[in-house]
């Protein structure tokens, strides 16, 4: 049985963030009792054990994600003039879509991202796989799945399933979704600002770029209001611990050479991502610490077939879901593998959707929530998902991010 993770401050009580905006006055505060950890460690516990039904070169920065250039080159804003014409809508110019790993900007816009923006986000372009379309031989891939129907996560979502979030973006085709996992940080111990997701949800992979105006909300719509409330609901419901924007972002270069945010292929199997964020109205507390709560990352975990159950985990936001809630499936995972040579990804039954891309994928390890892959692609008729398997390359990938900002706070 997995134990508790760090119980989370209460986003509504005298210790929460209780974010507001400028178009939102923060309630009256009211005090709540604390979430105990014996009560995190039953509620993490039956997330996990309730059944359902039923690499890239470190030394190249081709291969990893990064702050905006200073480069005359650079198609992000480089001074001040065009800073003021990014956040007045000139990051909308997708003619000049940033590809190249050093060429990424992420410019905090504040108020850029209001519930009634979030709500109109539609789920990122769905990375279906068609029967066929998966690579043969015996070994390489096991049998279909049987489906397994998402659960809804119980809510409130800050004292259940604390690490979970969703990431909205920008992109040509307009604002949309993904879902994320804030993860342990190994320079900064309890004080993480890392977020794991998939690669498609910060860039389009072989034929695009870069997304634009990337954030993460830890705890979205916490109390689970349904999406047709949401753009109405105060900010501090919806943004419980406020909105986190990217300012660095690594993402493998075999996803940035051969990925596509259209259908599975070859990339798929290194469709992961690992973004730094930081607070939009600033603070001194990590992400980590303002939540409570980060999970570990289990690089090289036993295949498949060593896993006797996974939970994946995410916000599903195309129909027949509206990703208002948090949803998951538990099921045993098997093998996929999308082209040879390319590493088999795990599998699970599942009928969520598109938005659950970049969701984590847990298990038990040591008494801990492990993050052991992130959703990627899905069936076509949305019967099962299939995640990267986090092996060297992942690690080169997180490894990368950590020790750059090993030496900041």
């Amino acid at each position: 049985m997995p134990s508790a993770l760090p119980a989370p401050p209460d986003p509504s009580g005298e210790n929460g963030p209780a974010a507001a905006t400028s178009r939102t006055k923060p309630g009256p505060r009211r005090r709540n009792r604390p979430c105990t950890a014996l009560a995190l460690l039953a509620a993490a516990a039956a997330l996990l054990t309730t059944a359902t039904a039923c690499g890239p070169d470190t030394n190249s920065a081709a291969h990893h994600g990064s702050s905006a250039s200073t480069d005359h080159k650079n198609p992000g804003p480089t001074g001040l003039d065009d800073l003021k014409r990014w956040k007045d809508g000139g990051w909308q110019n997708w003619g000049r879509w940033a590809r190249k790993a050093q060429d990424f900007a992420n410019p905090v816009i504040k108020n850029h991202w209001q519930p009634d923006r979030m709500a109109r986000a539609q789920a990122a372009p769905d990375v279906g796989v068609r029967a066929g379309d998966a690579a043969g031989g015996h070994g390489a891939t096991d049998p279909e799945p049987r489906p397994v129907r998402a659960e809804e996560v119980a809510r409130p979502y800050h004292r259940n399933m604390a690490p979970v979030g969703k990431i909205f973006f920008d992109s040509p085709k307009g604002p949309m979704v993904c879902s994320g996992t804030i993860v342990e940080d190994p320079a900064h111990p309890g004080k993480s600002d890392l977020v794991w997701t998939a690669g498609h949800c910060v860039h389009s992979g072989r034929q695009g770029g870069w997304m634009r105006n990337i954030v993460f909300v830890p705890s979205y719509n916490d109390t689970g209001v349904p999406m047709s409330r949401v753009g109405t609901t105060p900010t501090r419901e919806v943004t419980p611990y406020g909105r986190f924007w990217a300012d660095w972002i690594t993402t493998s270069g075999e996803w940035i050479d051969l990925g596509s945010a259209e259908s599975g292929n070859a990339g798929s199997a290194y469709d992961f991502a690992v973004l730094h964020v930081r607070p939009e109205n600033g603070g001194g507390k990590s992400l980590q610490e303002t939540v409570g709560a980060a999970a570990q990352v289990w690089f090289n975990a036993p295949h498949a077939d060593g896993i006797s159950s996974v939970k994946a985990f995410g916000y599903p936001a195309a129909p027949p879901y509206d990703g208002a809630r948090m949803m998951a499936c538990l099921d045993r995972p098997g093998r996929l593998t999308m082209r040879p040579g390319t590493p088999p990804m795990d599998r699970i039954g599942c009928t969520m959707t598109g938005g659950t891309s970049g969701g984590g994928w847990f298990v038990s390890r040591g008494g801990k929530l492990a993050l052991i892959s992130n959703t990627s692609i899905s069936s076509t008729a949305h019967t099962w998902l299939a995640g990267p398997y986090l092996g060297p390359e992942a690690q080169r990938v997180f490894t990368t991010i950590s020790a750059k900002f090993a030496g900041s706070r």
